[in-house]
């Protein structure tokens, strides 16, 4: 049995056998522009996949060798990658410019961070592996651009009416370029560096010829727009750097917006984060101890057990201990099937984190069932789950070696479910003003009630819902 083959044989061991088997084929038989990148959602969307069961599946294989697993910050005006990791750890830069756009963005796990898949080149061999090798098209559709804009196959066709030039130079390298300027706004733009320049091309053409220079330098430059008439320019690229550059001439206009403007969904660093099996998989090699990333929308819940205490004098340590150990593997359980991921357990208390409030409502009702379901089998009311739940943004952190959340979101959370009773589930407006939330209750005839409560060291009184 070859090494590949030992490979899938251990992930066959631990993945869901349609994903394994999917991926097994694209690894043999995929274009190798389809084994760059990977966008796991698309992936699974093409091969008529369950989202969660690929995701763990890709995860597994990355966590055998099978593939690298890269996190890569977005720009979430053109979709270019403006930096790359291998873990989160990477992420360090309060500020990310994009030179194609012109703008700087506080990185967000929501949507600015996406995480890709590449085969590994002990597995396979591919052309992206080598990317100062790939044509400049090539470079740009699978070293610039994000898993999340859908590009054509023919891009290269597609480009054509906007692209003026598009050049490789090698390091050190110097050309020069003729071309007609329409009066248009036009990019000079290299992919390698994100170095760019802008030309407002705009009054009376000329027919004296124009000249320009652009360097392409390592300083991700944007140089001042310049003011150009419409005719000849004579341009001048310099490669400054130690390594290929592709620099190209491009309109900006209604055609190159439409062409990035088709996007898909992708999978992100916050999806990923409250994904369970990434967290049983990369326990402990997501953050560093000192880095703060934020996430604009993350919904938590927190569940405890009311009277454990009195619950361990009244059936003693062991029987206690087995049933509460059943209630952490039926909440687990539920969690993980609802898109969730438990971040800790603390005594009997559950903390786990959502991407929607709808699933994190979805998983609690379940919740309620289930320990309905322990009691009956038990014979007695003993496990009297308490559940809150809250949505809003957050700070995700490392703390005592396992990657957390920190913010108010968690503290407001917190104390909701401090104010639950075993039957009735408290949320806030945050969950509930949510129309996936709405639906979910509709449906369900789960009726809502509000007051107001002031929360222990919430300083702003909160309106909270009971459903029930």
């Amino acid at each position: 049995m070859s090494d590949v083959e030992t490979l899938f044989a251990a992930l066959r061991q631990a993945a869901d056998a349609e994903a394994v088997g999917a991926i097994e084929v694209v690894v043999r038989n995929g274009l190798d522009r389809e084994l760059n990148r990977i966008n796991v959602l698309a992936f699974a969307g093409q091969h008529e996949l369950d989202e969660e069961m690929t995701i763990a599946a890709f995860l597994h294989a990355a966590r055998l060798g099978i593939f690298e697993m890269t996190w890569n910050v977005l720009c979430p005006g053109c979709g270019g990658v403006l930096d790359t990791g291998a873990s989160l750890k990477g992420v360090v830069h309060d500020t990310y410019h994009c030179g194609l756009c012109a703008a700087g963005y506080e990185p967000t796990l929501d949507e600015m961070v996406e995480v890709t898949f590449t085969v590994n080149p002990r597995v396979r061999r591919i052309a992206a592996h080598d990317p100062d090798l790939l044509s400049p098209v090539e470079y740009y559709r699978q070293m610039f651009f994000s898993s999340g804009v859908d590009l054509p196959d023919d891009l290269e066709q597609k480009l054509a009416p906007i692209m003026l030039e598009m050049i490789d130079l090698s390091p050190g390298e110097r050309a020069f370029v003729s071309l007609q300027l329409p009066a248009e706004f036009v990019i000079i733009f290299d992919a390698v560096t994100h170095s760019a320049q802008f030309i407002d091309v705009k009054g009376e053409p000329t027919s004296e010829r124009q000249n320009l220079s652009f360097i392409v330098s390592q300083g991700h430059a944007l140089n001042e727009t310049v003011v150009l008439r419409p005719g000849a320019l004579r341009l001048s690229l310099e490669n400054n750097t130690d390594r290929r550059v592709v620099p190209n001439v491009c309109i900006a206009s209604d055609a190159l917006h439409d062409l990035l403007g088709h996007r898909r969904p992708f999978l992100t660093a916050k999806r990923l984060l409250t994904n369970q099996s990434f967290r049983d998989i990369y326990r402990t090699d997501t953050l560093d101890v000192d880095q703060r990333l934020k996430i604009t929308s993350l919904t938590f819940l927190f569940t405890d057990l009311r009277g454990s205490t009195a619950l361990y004098e009244r059936v003693g340590d062991m029987a206690a201990f087995d049933l509460v150990r059943a209630h952490f593997r039926v909440l687990h359980d539920i969690v993980a099937s609802e898109t969730g991921a438990v971040v800790k357990t603390i005594g009997d208390a559950v903390m786990a984190s959502f991407p929607s409030p709808d699933r994190a409502v979805a998983a609690a009702l379940r919740m309620r069932q289930a320990m309905m379901r322990l009691n009956a089998e038990h014979g007695a009311d003993d496990l009297l789950l308490k559940i809150g739940i809250h949505e809003g943004s957050c700070l995700a952190v490392s703390l005592n070696d396992r990657q957390d959340y920190f913010g108010q979101t968690v503290n407001i959370a917190s104390r909701v479910q401090g104010l639950a009773d075993p039957d009735i589930i408290m949320t806030t407006e945050a969950v509930v003003g949510d129309a996936r939330v709405s639906e979910i209750l509709r449906e369900r005839n789960i009726s809502s009630v509000s007051r107001i409560a002031e929360l222990h060291g919430i300083d702003q009184r909160v309106r909270v819902f009971a459903l029930s």
